[in-house]
């Protein structure tokens, strides 16, 4: 069985608050992107895994063998989401394994991860708590976005420490108002990560700003960073942004 991970971006991503249990409540807007991760499964007499990125951890510390728990089977994993890039990319992989496995669930999920219940259903969806509170929204499928990702990689637990205020909830009514013509609300669309991300790593704030310059309707980073992503009213634009970053690693996409 061979079966895709996609990636994820946060079109908006507000911290608004820290909870009694040590973590973060957030309000955000999920949307996966095609972009993706592909894991192959084989029938085995013990539970294996193997990745063509040498750096992968491949035992227990990857959330794919957690999710596989004691099934017997082996395990390939072809990666595409960088590591550390704000994409998901270890949560798409668990919840991709929990699905091929047969074993959906929810609770399995945020057991494995804040945001791995989302990837098991994916598309563009509203969420609180700590990521695992879900509201489906109509889909926004098909705008062309340029993802830059730059060598430097973030570590979410410190970009949490690193955060210095909380922000107002937007609500899910609003996000549901906006979700028609989301490039027309770009200003509404923040992430409180990218502030003191940004001090930490200004040449990230500069490529954001580049996005803009090459005419993104709308950029930020994703999740705690570092990628930076910008979205296009048409994939010609998007096409013409990209030879504008031939210094770094550039991914053209689409909503899913």
């Amino acid at each position: 069985m061979r079966v895709n991970a996609y990636a994820k971006i946060n079109w908006s991503l507000r911290i608004t608050g820290k909870r009694p249990d040590g973590f973060h409540d957030l309000e955000t807007l999920f949307q996966t992107i095609t972009l993706h991760d592909t894991l192959t499964f084989e029938d085995s007499d013990r539970l294996s895994l193997t990745c063509d990125d040498p750096s992968i951890p491949i035992d227990e510390t990857n959330l794919v063998i957690r999710a596989a728990g004691n099934a017997k089977v082996a395990i390939s994993l072809h990666k595409e989401i960088p590591a550390g890039g704000g994409l998901g990319g270890g949560s798409a992989d668990a919840a991709a394994t929990l699905i091929a496995l047969g074993k959906p669930s929810p609770e399995i999920a945020l057991s494995l991860g804040s945001d791995v219940p989302f990837f098991l259903t994916g598309g563009t969806a509203y969420a609180t708590g700590r990521g695992e509170i879900i509201t489906p929204l109509p889909r926004v499928a098909g705008i062309p976005l340029l993802l830059l990702i730059p060598e430097d990689r973030v570590n979410t637990a410190r970009a949490f420490g690193m955060l210095q205020r909380f922000s107002p909830p937007l609500g899910i009514e609003r996000y549901r108002a906006m979700v028609d013509d989301l490039l027309t609300h770009a200003a509404e669309l923040l992430n409180d990560f990218e502030e003191p991300i940004f001090n930490l790593l200004p040449a990230l704030r500069m490529l954001k700003a580049q996005l803009y310059e090459a005419g993104a309707a709308w950029a930020a980073m994703s999740g705690s960073g570092s990628t930076i992503v910008g979205a296009f009213r048409n994939a010609e634009d998007r096409d013409a942004a990209r030879e504008r970053f031939s210094n770094l690693r550039v991914v053209s996409a689409e909503t899913i």
